[in-house]
């Protein structure tokens, strides 16, 4: 239970920050600090269907851009090591061992990014109270379930 809770705290901890580091790149790129990101929708809902206050809201908000910094860090050091994968892998002279090593790099950063992200389920969780919790918990659950349903329909799809 405190796993499912984790999990998902985590999931929008990690969210946000991307959709922070999306945003400022946007601003950064086009100048455009005023361009709405579609992800700022998923996040709406969310809070609306967890009753987050505008408060609870500010005071997560804190949180991420206490980290800011690190997040973009993280998620710009995944991009990059995915991206060195990627080339490794349709690599002409790709072997077993180079991608092993690029497979390596990217569990490194996700290693990383799971430590950011206890990080701040430790600083979000309290924030929330116990019915949000609980939501949460069922908002999990059925993304988890939604997740396995998907790979069903592709393994039978496959099995095809």
């Amino acid at each position: 239970m405190k796993t499912t809770f984790l999990v998902g705290s985590l999931a929008v901890a990690l969210l946000a920050g991307g959709l922070t580091v999306l945003h400022t790149h946007a601003a950064d790129s086009s100048g455009d600090t005023q361009r709405p990101l579609r992800g700022g929708k998923l996040l709406e809902r969310a809070r609306a269907k967890l009753g987050i206050t505008d408060e609870q809201a500010a005071q997560i908000k804190a949180q991420f851009k206490s980290e800011k910094d690190n997040l973009t860090s993280l998620l710009t050091r995944l991009h990059d090591s995915r991206s060195d994968l990627r080339h490794a892998i349709q690599s002409v002279d790709a072997n077993e061992s180079t991608v092993r090593a690029a497979s390596a790099k990217v569990a490194g950063v996700e290693a990383d990014m799971a430590v950011e992200r206890l990080k701040l389920h430790t600083k979000i969780a309290p924030i929330l109270t116990s019915d949000q919790q609980k939501k949460l918990q069922d908002m999990e659950a059925s993304a988890d379930q939604f997740v396995d349903r998907a790979i069903n329909r592709i393994g039978n799809r496959l099995a095809q």
